[in-house]
């Protein structure tokens, strides 16, 4: 194994700069979800069809953490990043622009396949961290993140509204040049450790998830989370149009009720560091169950709604952080091909969530995604439970 000599240290102004750029990208897979009946009056199509672009937009992104993110264990991982951006502002320039439906939702998938950035920062941030910090500053780069991913549905409906959604997406571009400058001028650079060539490096994710149960179950656990979260925030704008008759600007003001989840990541962060994450994974599934229950009560309460988004992106969130801190700890030479295999379920769960939602929507409504997040978020719960032993020997 290649050793780096020095090894660069987690202060305080690179957590910063890994958090905002963190945020920042993550925001551009969730832009166009309080947008896609604005997209769709645009082009004159269905919400199923419209749907596709939420869809594709994560399904690009597993994709893009599937082949990119490995390459962060034996590239340096400061020159993907600055090579990813210029494609990542392609993307979004090309969504701006978009001609017809088809030409959106294929730069909705390269927008999915090149925002992946976050999935580099983060096994960085747990790489440069020391061990005892380790939860806490995954927790704080996490808040940045989901602070991203809730508030890119607010900012994303109040530019829609008043703007249009097109321009959201050139803002976006801006957003992505001004993050360039800041990591290529601040970031500190990361030596890879693996030695060996592209092949060996994609083969050994199929050895990582045969040997390490504990990366099974986390990927799973999250995936069924995801579905659960992207299931709500696809067709929150279709039932707040055919509810209560509000359009894009309210759908993403819900992102302001989620940032809650926000706050739990951070305190999970650190819990992870001293309380069993078994233990704590229980009690944020139970809460995500919980969740959809209030939104089946509260199809016409827009206050039960909001709580219900607060507990539910709680519940998700830290059930998040309480994987990540499980399999950062498995093998730290992995770290990056460890985060792929998690990323990736984590977000093909994403796009079957997204996928079942649309479909449902059209014949069920709101009772049918409320039935979807029970069902899932129940047996992503029973999983857990019946998988104990395994979970209470982790470290």
């Amino acid at each position: 194994m290649n050793v780096a000599t020095h090894k660069p240290e987690l202060t305080a102004t690179t957590l910063w700069i890994m958090t905002l750029t963190t945020g920042f990208v993550v925001a551009n897979l969730y832009y166009n979800q309080p947008l896609l009946d604005d997209m769709a009056r645009t082009f004159k199509v269905s919400s199923g069809e419209v749907g596709q672009v939420s869809m594709l937009t994560q399904v690009g992104y597993a994709l893009g953490m599937f082949f990119v993110v490995p390459l962060a264990d034996m590239v340096k991982r400061k020159r993907l990043m600055i090579i990813d951006f210029a494609f990542v502002v392609a993307a979004l320039l090309l969504t701006a622009t978009a001609s017809s439906i088809h030409v959106l939702i294929g730069s909705a998938f390269l927008i999915g396949c090149t925002s992946i950035i976050p999935q580099l920062l983060v096994p960085m941030a747990a790489h440069l961290a020391k061990p005892e910090e380790r939860g806490k500053k995954i927790g704080f780069i996490m808040s940045g993140l989901l602070i991203g991913i809730l508030l890119s549905r607010t900012v994303s409906g109040f530019v829609g509204a008043h703007l249009g959604w097109r321009a959201m997406f050139y803002i976006a571009a801006g957003i992505m040049l001004l993050m360039w400058v800041l990591i290529y001028f601040l970031l500190p650079e990361v030596e890879p450790d693996y030695k060996g060539n592209y092949g060996t490096l994609m083969r050994s994710l199929a050895d990582l998830i045969r040997n390490e149960p504990k990366l099974r179950l986390a990927s799973l656990r999250g995936a069924l989370c995801f579905a659960c979260f992207s299931a709500f925030w696809t067709t929150l704008v279709f039932m707040l149009k055919e509810n209560f008759n509000q359009g894009s600007d309210v759908a993403g003001a819900f992102g302001l009720a989620g940032a809650a989840g926000a706050i739990a990541a951070g305190a999970m962060g650190r819990l992870s560091d001293k309380v069993d994450p078994y233990k704590i994974s229980t009690a944020t599934l139970l809460l995500v169950i919980i969740s959809f229950v209030i939104f089946w009560l509260s199809a016409y309460n827009m206050i039960g709604l909001i709580i219900g988004v607060i507990i539910m992106d709680a519940g998700v969130q830290a059930t998040h952080i309480s994987n990540q801190a499980i399999i950062f700890s498995l093998n730290p030479s992995a770290r990056n091909r460890i985060n792929t295999v998690y990323m990736v379920s984590y977000f093909v769960g994403g796009a079957l969530g997204t996928f079942l939602a649309t479909r449902v929507w059209g014949s069920y409504h709101w009772a049918g995604i409320c039935t979807i997040g029970i069902v899932l978020s129940s047996f992503a719960t029973i999983i857990h439970l019946m998988t104990r032993k395994t979970m209470q020997r982790t470290v």
